[in-house]
């Protein structure tokens, strides 16, 4: 099922592993990052929107969870890049995605390659940026996107913790714009008044 559809919103997520930096894990709501995944999936589903991300092994089965659970075709609403280097690494959920789009190898380096994979994946337009949990790489795709696609609204979702968190509290204008990504904890509502202030 292929559909046109020029409406875009990019999510960059994961969820911190307790060997990796503390700053991350410590601060994290791994529920609240599960739930946050879910209700934005919902929304996507049920709206003409598309969304864009990154696969992640341990983000891209709860976006996979909640597609099965629609059991409706989801067609070119959620497209996941992949870079070829974790090719190996594929977990199975990836056959659930209908799209799936795959990035070249550079010189055979996990860095270069992830970051090839970066830059086509948030290449513009965008209606905006949702930022949800995770770690460096969270941070690192903020700065991306950001920079390849300036003013276009972000929204670093604080209550998940972690990066989002992170993100958050670095710029005074998240927290006098947008209380409600620290306060509101019905991540429904919260999706679906985001997507409200992204919608021209």
């Amino acid at each position: 099922m292929t559909t046109s559809i020029e409406r875009r919103i990019f999510l960059s997520a994961s969820i911190p592993l307790p060997s990796r930096n503390a700053i991350y894990f410590n601060t994290a709501d791994i529920i609240a990052i599960r739930d946050a995944i879910r209700a934005l999936t919902i929304v996507i589903v049920e709206s003409g929107i598309q969304l864009i991300f990154g696969g992640h092994p341990a983000i891209s089965p709860m976006i996979r969870l909640q597609i099965a659970q629609a059991g409706i075709p989801v067609g070119d609403k959620v497209v996941m890049y992949q870079s070829r280097f974790f090719k190996r690494q594929f977990p199975e959920d990836n056959k659930m995605f209908e799209r799936v789009i795959l990035t070249d190898t550079v010189n055979d380096n996990r860095e270069l390659s992830l970051a090839h994979m970066r830059n086509i994946m948030m290449q513009g337009p965008f209606l905006g940026g949702i930022f949800i949990g995770g770690m460096e790489g969270v941070e690192e795709e903020y700065k991306i996107f950001c920079n390849t696609n300036p003013g276009v609204p972000v929204f670093p979702v604080a209550s998940t913790g972690a990066a989002a968190r992170n993100i958050y509290y670095s710029n005074l204008k998240f927290q006098n714009d947008y209380p409600e990504l620290q306060s509101e904890i019905s991540y429904i509502n919260l999706i679906r008044r985001i997507v409200g202030l992204t919608s021209p």
